[in-house]
């Protein structure tokens, strides 16, 4: 006897536990009532109500990326969701489209193998496709290159956009420097008269010095500090301290002579200059003639003050820094590098205390015309930067605008000398 089909007991729904991801490029709109990503999970939810039958229900969890492009990984609501998955506390991830969880093609293989390895389904709501099949899998491949097509072409049409506004001399955006304030009403720099004197005066300042440190160390004397501003989102970015990378990057912006620098070539900028005709390229010129560093004063690592730059005169030869006794008492000085090769009989210097050849060179310097280093802002430095002072102004040391090089020689009879 056939039974009813009524009388046949129906298979228990299974519960799919269901996440919804949203995403948008941009923060632009995301501060109104209803946005995109409300918008992506209010048709993600619907898709979910129509599959009650089928024991779909949306999870109340949020995973929503705002402001993040989808080129890569680099989402804090990405995160959550992966790490939701490899929990087991997820069963299916349902998006608005495709290119919503992912624009590269190798990261979306990435995931969807992290799906498929904890039996997590992928739905798109406006794009149905089965994963579990090879004809969906190739459907899928196809939409995210293009997808991924879309965003490289987005970015090369940005570039070229960027390219043409700044050889128009046009300012395409970013911090605004020390001299300039981004006008109000439109995408241009605006003089700012009070910052404009302080840059002409660091140029004057690095013009009198002919180096970079000794600058940097007046400018922190007379505590000048870098560029502040205020964002679009009225968050105040306070102007920190000159290093000498920052006073590098003001030095050598050709911003400060009216201009625009793009792939190296410089372009008339619709800004005013800040600096007179030829205060710029005399900076440059300064810059370009400082001599390279050598290997010997780039593996200073004991911080000698003299590294590199002590000869003795007998022998002509590069004298190099030692030390003896044990690691808790040092007594260091300075060696003749004959000497220490060929023997103490080849050489009549042979060495000398380093703290005594030292203190004496500095006493020559400060009775220089240089008229540098006080003792009061010397002892304050800490010892890399008393070597990089010492090595900046052997190097170059401004004499009423006239630069010099600077040559230090020990005289086993007469003592040390600093030759002009």
């Amino acid at each position: 006897m056939r039974k009813n089909n009524q009388d046949v007991p129906k298979p228990p729904i299974t519960r799919l536990r269901c996440a919804i991801y949203t995403r948008k490029s941009t923060e632009e709109g995301l501060d109104q009532e209803f946005n995109s990503l409300d918008a992506q999970r209010e048709a993600a939810e619907a898709f979910i109500q129509s599959q009650r039958r089928e024991g779909w229900i949306a999870l109340p969890d949020c995973y929503d990326d705002g402001g993040f492009t989808g080129a890569n990984m680099d989402r804090p609501a990405l995160t959550k969701l992966l790490r939701a998955v490899e929990a087991g506390d997820l069963d299916c991830v349902v998006v608005y489209k495709v290119d919503r969880l992912s624009r590269s093609l190798l990261d979306f293989t990435r995931m969807l193998s992290v799906f498929e390895k904890h039996k997590v389904s992928f739905v798109a709501v406006t794009q149905q496709f089965n994963t579990s099949t090879s004809l969906g899998r190739l459907t899928l491949n196809i939409l995210l290159s293009f997808a991924q097509f879309e965003r490289e072409l987005i970015g090369e049409r940005t570039r070229d956009k960027m390219s043409a506004a700044r050889r128009k001399g046009k300012w395409t955006g970013g911090c605004p420097v020390l001299g300039y304030d981004v006008d109000p009403g439109g995408g241009r720099l605006l003089v700012n008269e009070e910052e404009a004197e302080r840059v002409r005066a660091i140029f004057a300042l690095f013009e009198k010095y002919g180096s970079v440190l000794l600058t940097l160390q007046e400018i922190e004397r007379l505590g000048w500090r870098l560029k502040s501003w205020t964002r679009k989102t009225g968050q105040f970015h306070p102007g920190g301290p000159f290093a000498l990378n920052s006073l590098r990057r003001l030095l050598t912006n050709i911003i400060y002579t009216g201009s625009i620098r793009h792939h190296g070539k410089p372009y008339t900028g619709e800004h005013a200059a800040i600096l007179a005709p030829g205060a710029w390229d005399r900076a440059q010129s300064l810059i370009a003639q400082r001599p390279p560093s050598t290997t010997g004063r780039a593996r200073n690592k004991h911080l000698a003050l003299l590294s590199g730059l002590l000869f003795c005169e007998s022998c002509a030869t590069r004298m190099v820094y030692s030390y003896s006794g044990k690691s808790d008492r040092k007594y260091p000085y300075y060696l003749c590098l004959n000497a220490q090769r060929k023997g103490w009989a080849v050489c009549p210097a042979k060495s000398l205390p380093a703290r005594a050849i030292e203190e004496s060179v500095l006493e020559r310097i400060r009775e220089g015309p240089s008229g540098i280093f006080e003792p009061a802002v010397w002892e304050q430095m800490d010892r890399a930067r008393q070597v990089q002072a010492i090595q900046a102004i052997v190097e170059r040391v401004g004499y009423d605008g006239t630069s010099h090089h600077v040559s230090l020689r020990f005289h086993p009879a007469a003592g040390p000398e600093v030759r002009v």
